[in-house]
């Protein structure tokens, strides 16, 4: 099919938009310009310019129809509105039959006319995060848009942007573009294809595709480091954003004063990423290395000394800045800063940051004890965990929340326990970065984000479709990994009933009504009934309940991710929601594990026969729960059927009380003899009624053991 070329060429573009215009762009070109192009073109981006590479059919013609209008004799009314409808006339209908009839002509779509039609439209639609409008143009880009290149088979498709009297700049398209600004200048040239396009960007300094600037600058600064026995630490996003800065690539290497050197590095290597794009280098055993690296735009003809002694010069500045805060925050107890937090607020319907601290310190002591941490460091480090928030350090620099908390906590003498917690009480920060292990760490990791999901959730500021304002789906996570790696036995339900009950929203005359009740509500008129014996109110017991379904919910995606039986998960909980999240999982997993045997399978199979016959026998004369009468059994099928349920239902309760999963599933896969046996040998429907009758009750009873362990309906498979 025929090659089509779409560029739109502008002023410098912000590196975190280009990936995602350049894919909206080929999604809006896939559907506007259907059914001549079938598969989604090609993104390509970079500082000035956003592309979409693809095929498209030259022509498309649809075939001629038929309408059949008004019968012969209608009112007059009736034909002209059915010939208003499809813009015909009267000498185009013909008579079939007792009705008038319009002979539609096929339609013929042409490539260029359907790309000249549908482009002016869908570029002054496209929707930018941010647009702008510059001159007297009612027409918004990203950034003042210069060229248009669209080509198709090697020949340009000219239409303007022009609509009414707003001419647009005179924007129109045609088949020219432009290389680098400084090392080509401006003067465009032509492009018939793609390979023209790339070899004469090539050709004036431009590397069109994202991916090999990517690769350029990353071989490019390992290259430079290893020369120097040096390493880069790791950072795609970095690099996928100077790739974004830059159309042609030059890594060059400078040098850092030795006079910072003793800042952590994590302030350095923030300094240096945050204001300046700089690659932070390091030692083979981890340590920093006095070195950066600088990625520039154009080819230096002094092979970079005066790019290098340039950004040199910038980073003694920001790292002189950083050295001051340092030297100030280290002049005062981290704990000095505490009643600063009180007046940095949280949330409007939350608090402040320091009623936040009070609420952590007594949640981290309460979960301490139960991950084997001792429960005064926990209290100590939550306490002090959020103090860093009102240092000059994490002013000037956010993202060293809780880094900085750590290096304050050791500079003022604080057990390393405490320091190591408030430096990773943050963590997990997304799906590759570490958990805490250490139990204190683990205690203050876990209260933080309870307490951030328990408070956004009754005031039912709660995830919809896919906005996530607070992260809340990432805090979920983080509990889900926090226990998972860790093996945590955790009563969720009672811990969030605690964290729930550390807002004084929940109690005393500060109370708010409608605080948790849109959860709580939720989770009642679902069904939920307060499990005997619970520990918190009905209200909090149904709002603990409905937050344990959203984690349980984040645990499933965790496993799909995985490629893990979520749907086992799904089934589990179902018949005992379970807020021990390793015992769920441990029970998930035997059960998974008996099910991919050839007994485990077949009696699946089994069960869902029994549950169909069930499902229409019930709408006939249902139910048919009631007792079985074993004098009633004919067969010895039946007869060793319900003896095996009845032994194997008692076997299964007292595995599971025993939280020993793989006998219970032994037990259950143990029926699957003669529940064959049964299905072969006995007719349930039998012409005596109390025969089926008590045959079906039989059944319900085999049901009824099986969804003991698991809600099987819900299996897949």
């Amino acid at each position: 099919m025929p090659e089509l070329l779409i560029e739109l060429f502008s002023e410098e573009i912000p590196a975190r938009m280009q990936a995602r215009a350049a894919e909206e762009l080929c999604a809006a070109l896939l559907k506007a310009l259907s059914p001549l192009m079938t598969a989604a073109p090609r993104p390509l981006f970079g500082p000035r310019r956003i592309a979409a590479l693809g095929e498209m059919a030259a022509r498309a013609e649809t075939p001629g129809r038929e309408e059949r209008g008004p019968r012969l004799g209608a009112p007059d009314a009736a034909l002209d509105g059915f010939l208003r409808k499809h813009g015909a006339t009267r000498d185009q209908l013909t008579q079939q039959g007792q009705f008038w009839v319009l002979q539609k002509p096929g339609q013929v779509t042409e490539a260029a006319a359907l790309l000249a039609g549908t482009l002016p439209g869908l570029l002054r639609g496209f929707p930018w995060p941010k647009s702008m409008r510059w001159g007297t143009s009612d027409f918004a880009w990203v950034r003042p848009l210069q060229r248009i290149l669209c080509v198709l088979d090697g020949e340009p498709v000219p239409f303007a942007l022009a609509q009414g009297e707003d001419a647009v700049h005179g924007l129109a398209a045609a088949g020219l573009t432009e290389g680098h600004r400084v090392l080509a200048g401006t003067e465009p040239f032509p492009v018939r294809s793609f390979a023209d396009y790339e070899s004469g960007l090539r050709e004036r300094f431009v590397v069109a595709d994202a991916a090999e600037r990517e690769r350029i600058i990353g071989t490019g600064i390992a290259g430079l480091a290893a020369a120097e026995g040096l390493e880069v630490v790791p950072d795609r996003g970095l690099l996928a954003e100077v790739a974004g800065l830059v159309e042609w690539p030059v890594p060059l290497l400078g040098r850092i004063d030795e006079a910072y050197m003793d800042l952590p590095p994590e302030v350095m290597r923030t300094s240096m990423r945050v204001n300046q794009r700089y690659f932070a280098l390091r030692h083979g055993d981890g340590r920093a290395a006095a070195r950066f690296a600088v990625v520039s735009n154009i080819i230096p003809r002094d092979g970079g000394a005066a790019i290098v002694a340039g950004n040199e010069r910038v980073l003694r500045a920001r790292l002189s800045d950083a050295r001051f805060f340092w030297d100030q925050d280290l002049k005062q107890p981290l704990e000095s800063t505490l009643p600063k937090l009180e007046g940095v607020v949280f949330h409007a319907r939350l608090g402040t940051q320091g009623q936040r601290v009070a609420r952590l310190e007594r949640l981290a002591g309460l979960v301490a004890p139960m991950g084997g941490a001792e429960p005064g460091l926990a209290a100590r480090a939550a306490r002090l965990a959020k103090a860093d928030l009102a240092t000059g350090m994490v002013g000037e620099f956010p993202e060293l929340q809780g880094v900085m908390g750590r290096y304050y906590a050791l500079a003022g003498g604080e057990d390393p326990r405490v320091a190591e917690a408030i430096g990773t009480h943050y963590r997990p920060l997304g799906p590759g970065d570490a958990v805490p292990a250490e139990p204190v760490a683990v205690a203050v990791a876990l209260a933080d984000k309870l307490d951030q999901l328990v408070g956004f959730f009754a005031v039912d500021e709660r995830p919809t479709g896919s906005g996530d304002p607070y992260a809340l789906r990432r805090a979920a996570l983080g509990i889900i990994r926090l226990i998972r790696e860790n093996g945590l036995r955790l009563p969720l339900a009672g811990l969030i009933g605690e964290a729930f009950f550390g807002y004084p929203q929940s109690t005393g005359s500060t109370a708010s009504p409608e605080f948790g009740m849109a959860v709580a509500a939720e989770t009642m008129q679902a069904g939920w009934r307060p499990p005997a014996g619970s520990a918190h109110p009905p209200m909090v017991a149904a709002f603990a309940a409905g937050l344990l379904d959203f984690l349980v919910e984040r645990l499933r995606v965790q496993l799909r991710a995985e490629g893990a039986r979520h749907d086992i998960l799904t089934a589990v909980f179902g018949a005992a929601p379970d807020d021990d999240l390793v015992r769920l999982l441990a029970r998930s997993d035997a059960l998974a594990t008996m099910l991919a045997t050839p007994d485990g399978a077949n009696l699946l199979a089994a069960y869902k026969r029994a549950a169909n016959i069930l499902r229409i026998e019930t709408r006939k004369d249902g139910p048919h729960d009631g007792p079985v009468d074993p004098a009633r059994f004919v067969t010895g099928a039946e007869r060793a059927l319900g003896e095996a349920v009845a032994g194997t239902a008692a076997g299964v309760a007292a595995a599971l009380a025993a939280e020993d999963f793989l006998a219970a599933m032994a037990q259950l896969a143990s029926l699957r003899a003669p529940v064959d046996a049964f299905f072969d040998q006995v007719v349930v429907n039998d012409a005596d009624p109390q025969l089926r009758a008590n045959r079906l009750r039989l059944l319900h009873m085999l049901c009824a053991a099986m969804d003991a362990v698991a809600d099987v309906s819900k299996i897949e498979g």
